[in-house]
Parts: C-alpha cells; structure tokens; sequence
C-alpha cells in the first residue's frame, strides 16, 4: 500500500503524505517510502523544485503514529526516531529548492518535516507545533535545532518548553510560515512560488540554496568562500551562456539545467 503518494510535472516532484486515516501521521514503514521518494528526487535533473502536503482537509501530519508507537519496544522506538530524523536531513539537504504546502494539522514530526524545507505556505487559521513535551519526549528529528536558528532561540524555546500550538497567522508573525492562504489557494500560491523560482536557472537555484544553507552554521569570512565556490559552479554552465545571450536578444532564456 502507498503510504507516500508521488508525481513529477512541469519540473515539480509533487510528495503527498497519505495516511489520512490517521492524519497522515509516521509509522515506519511511512518513513521508508519517503525517503525512498527523496533519495530519486536528489539525482533526478528534471525535478527543479519539490512540493511536499498532506492528504485529506484535516492534516499536513501530526507526527508519530502514536497507536503504533504505544506497542514498540524502546530500542524500535529509536529505530524509528532515528529513521525519522534520517529522512528529514535528506530533505533538509535535497539541492532542489522545497515547499511545505500546509494544509491542516501539523505537530510534532509534521512539524519538523516542514521546519526541514526551505519554504512553508499554510492555511489560514491552520494549528501547528513542537508538541513533544506534552508527551514526556523532546523533539527528536530537528525541531530542538532547526526553530531557533529560524526563528530565534528564546522564542523558539519558549514553543519547545511550552508545547503551544499556534495558529498559521501567528506563524507568520515569527516568520516561521512565508505565507497564509485560505484553504482554496494553498496550492495555486504554492505553485507560484514554485515557478517563481523555476524561472531561473536550476543550477543556479542549486548553488545558490548550497551557499545559504552551508554559510549560515560558519562564520562570515568562511561562508564567503562558500559562496565564491558556489558562484565559480555557475560560469562553465550552459544556462549562464544562454542568458547572456536571451538577454542580448531581449527574449527570456531556456534553461536546461547544464
């Protein structure tokens, strides 16, 4: 059974979490798909950009499969976090620019899957947060770590410790959410996002998310040379040649990602 749903169009890898049974929450075997999903993406040059959302009204994910996780040993308990904490680096580093299309619930590890894009686009009035203390646990799969560094530590300590749910307009308030549509616009704002940035060049688009994402956690004089060697990725590209000469020729350049 499909516990993940995929589909590539137009330069988009589309990932649907499908449990929405249970509110698309993680079992194992969930995590496995995904990161089966994720590990193709990486290495597919006709996937420029990925969408990642919940299946059903009610849900992006709220997490562990806490029905699933009440019967596991401690030691399949780590499996399982390490797993989940696995899949979502592998998210977190896919070269492809990411979107979390947020379309309902979204606490702890659903939480954490969307922390793990570059971009978060939920409904409005949407809830979501790091819930895990409320259940004895702390977040596991980089919530601890990727929260503060998006939104500051004292506030997102405060979320952790708290284990406070927010709505999607407060989100957006502490610049955790990048924008709040109403239900029936979730994927139409999405996708202009999207093809926003796939107006561009993908090896640029690429080099330009490794340069962020690397100079962020070194300091200033080291993430500039980051940024000089991603920049010296771009010269020899065909996509650089061709906007030069669009530009010449006022059109807009075809881009094919070489």
């Amino acid at each position: 059974m499909s516990l993940m749903l995929y589909e590539k169009k137009d330069f988009i890898g589309f990932i649907t979490l499908h449990r929405p049974d249970v509110m698309n929450a993680f079992n194992f075997e969930s995590l496995l798909q995904l990161q089966d999903i994720v590990q193709k993406i990486r290495h597919d040059r006709d996937v420029r950009a990925v969408l990642i959302t919940g299946s059903g009204e009610k849900a992006f994910s709220v997490g562990a499969d806490l029905k699933e996780r009440k019967h596991l040993s401690p030691e399949d308990v780590m499996r399982n976090v390490h797993k989940i904490g696995e899949v979502f680096s592998e998210i977190s580093e896919l070269p492809q620019p990411t979107i979390a299309a947020i379309n309902g619930y979204t606490f702890g590890g659903g939480m954490e899957l969307a922390l793990a894009c570059d971009f978060r686009l939920a409904v409005k009035g949407t809830k979501m947060g790091l819930t895990e203390t409320s259940l004895g646990i702390i977040p596991g799969a980089g919530g601890t770590q990727r929260l503060p560094r998006l939104i500051g530590e004292t506030k997102a300590l405060e979320l952790i410790l708290t284990a406070r749910k927010i709505t999607a307009e407060q989100a957006e308030q502490l610049g955790l959410v990048n924008k709040v549509t109403e239900s029936h616009d979730l994927m139409n704002e999405s996708l202009k996002l999207a093809n926003e940035m796939l107006a561009n060049a993908p090896i640029a688009l690429q080099q330009a998310k490794f340069a962020v994402r690397q100079g962020m956690s070194v300091d200033l004089n080291t993430a500039l040379k980051i940024e000089r060697k991603a920049y010296e990725v771009t010269i020899p590209t065909d996509d650089r040649k061709e906007a030069l000469q669009a530009f010449s020729e006022k059109r807009k350049p075809n881009f094919q990602g070489k």
